[in-house]
């Protein structure tokens, strides 16, 4: 079951993101759904389109679906999915 001590070791598509903090201005309180993710992307889809926001420089806010809201630096996140999700 994910929780706020193993998100990062989860499949993050499917789950509402709040971007926290970003370099890009640009980047800074996009919202939506994690749509799809790559080893230095996250692909959010908002009400106005589809985001790609950088993982590197970003800090995402993440709901988990029990309603809680876990915040993880997405440098932490920089591998690709299939090999994150094994890593012990």
């Amino acid at each position: 079951m994910i929780s706020c001590q193993n998100v990062t070791r989860h499949e993050l598509i499917g789950l509402d993101v709040l971007v926290a903090g970003a370099a890009n201005p640009f980047h800074r309180e996009v919202s939506g759904r994690i749509i799809d993710e790559t080893r230095n992307l996250v692909v959010i889809e908002t009400h106005t389109g589809i985001k790609k926001i950088p993982k590197a420089g970003t800090a995402f806010r993440i709901g988990l679906p029990d309603r809680t809201l876990v915040e993880i630096n997405g440098s932490a996140l920089i591998l690709a999915p299939e090999k994150r999700l094994r890593r012990a």
